[in-house]
């Protein structure tokens, strides 16, 4: 097993779901936090100080200069997950930048500048509903004030789960401080489609991120007894709201290139025997244009608007998360290709904390392969060797970035 390999190994067991399969490990929840716990004491080993920041990113140094902590290169990833995701999403990437340090000193590399490790909260928006929170926290792309009213769904705030945590919430917000410590930020990620399995390739390097965001639409009608109540005296959102997920894919279909999701849908209250008085679903939209993901957004709000109507119901229509297309930066991107002159440069529709940085820092992405094309999934997989590859590409990567000036 490679020293990657090994690593991932150690955290295995960490938060597994015996119902969905994979792992749920929602940030700031108990195995979330053992995988941080475990990420500590593997960067104390190395003799990294990790250090937890306002946002609640956790971040260590390898400094050896004792250099002022401006113009930096820093990698890193998350450890949250999507309910009953992969192994790989966001560890391998922690993992592999605690390897590639490994390597660096393996080699005997002296670092002209400061080499930051990152660990970014709630990645995935699975807990309170909106992606890459902790980076939008440090960049500004957030409010405080909205992301600390957000609630989890057992109606926990953001801000309440955070003090629970030992966060301050009223610390909350843009971190010019922390983004000027870096210079280059390198993010190294499981694949999450078949690009490099079609290409016979362990690695890539990322070219664009597809614009995408997350929208709630929440149809009212009139909670009622199913056994009682006749048909056409029902308001029933459920129907409002399953036909507007239908209407989601057919809008979708009409635009090339397009993806629309529905993959969470929440009658309310919910019981067997009730006709629901509510019902919330999640759409999800991405596309290489944004201004095609506005427009297949507008459509499902007027069609949906039309099916709850159909049924004597109302609907709510809410922007929860937009992050516009991303274009890494070329001049980065570049050099990496040329460390790295058999990986292909490849698009990805995942989001990713490097793409809310690239607003703000050179950014990069690297990708490994996923044999099964398959994430957010317990069928998303990495092999031995192609998690010691990646690791070794982002070690070769950080070196050329770490032996020249900032």
């Amino acid at each position: 097993m490679s020293e990657t390999s090994q690593l991932l190994a150690a955290i295995a067991g960490t938060g597994r779901d015996a119902v969905r399969g994979g792992y749920s490990r929602p940030v700031f929840a108990p195995a979330e936090r053992e995988l941080l716990d475990w990420c500590c004491a593997e960067l104390r080993r190395r003799g990294l100080e990790p250090e937890t920041d306002r946002n609640g990113v956790v971040w260590a140094w390898w400094n050896p200069g004792g250099a002022p902590l401006t113009g930096a290169v820093v990698t890193g990833s998350h450890l949250d997950s999507v309910p009953g995701g992969g192994a790989f999403d966001g560890p391998l990437g922690v993992a592999s930048a605690l390897r590639a340090v490994d390597l660096l000193r393996q080699r005997g590399v002296e670092p002209a500048r400061p080499l930051g490790l990152a660990v970014f909260p709630e990645e995935e928006g699975s807990r309170f509903g909106v992606a890459c929170l902790g980076s939008r926290l440090l960049t500004g792309a957030i409010s405080p004030e909205r992301a600390l009213a957000l609630t989890d769904p057992d109606g926990n705030t953001f801000a309440d789960v955070a003090r629970a945590a030992g966060l301050d919430p009223a610390g909350f917000g843009r971190d010019d401080e922390a983004l000027a410590r870096i210079g280059q930020f390198v993010e190294l990620h499981v694949e999450q489609g078949r690009g490099l399995v079609d290409l016979g390739a362990p690695v890539a390097v990322a070219g664009s991120i597809l614009g995408h965001g997350r929208w709630r639409f929440t149809v009212h009608g009139q909670g009622n007894h199913a056994g009682t109540t006749l048909l056409e005296d029902r308001r029933d959102p459920l129907l409002a709201a399953s036909r507007i997920v239908v209407a989601a894919r057919e809008v979708a279909a009409g635009h090339p290139g397009t993806r629309a999701t529905v993959g969470r849908f929440q009658p309310v209250p919910g019981g067997t025997n009730v006709i629901a008085s509510r019902v919330d679903l999640w759409l999800d939209v991405r596309h290489a244009q944004d201004a095609v993901t506005a427009a297949v957004v507008a459509e499902v709000s007027r069609r949906a608007a039309e099916l709850a109507a159909g049924e004597g119901c109302t609907v709510e229509v809410r922007e929860e998360s937009l992050s516009p297309t991303v274009e890494f930066d070329p001049a980065l991107a570049r050099r990496l290709r040329a460390v790295l002159p058999a990986a292909p440069l490849l698009p990805t529709g995942a989001g990713h904390d490097a793409g809310v940085l690239a607003a703000h820092v050179p950014t990069a992405m690297l990708f490994t392969r996923n044999p099964t094309g398959v994430s957010h999934s317990p069928e998303e997989h990495c092999t031995d060797e192609d998690a010691e590859l990646g690791s070794v590409a982002l070690a070769d990567v950080l070196q050329d970035l770490l032996l020249s000036p900032a």
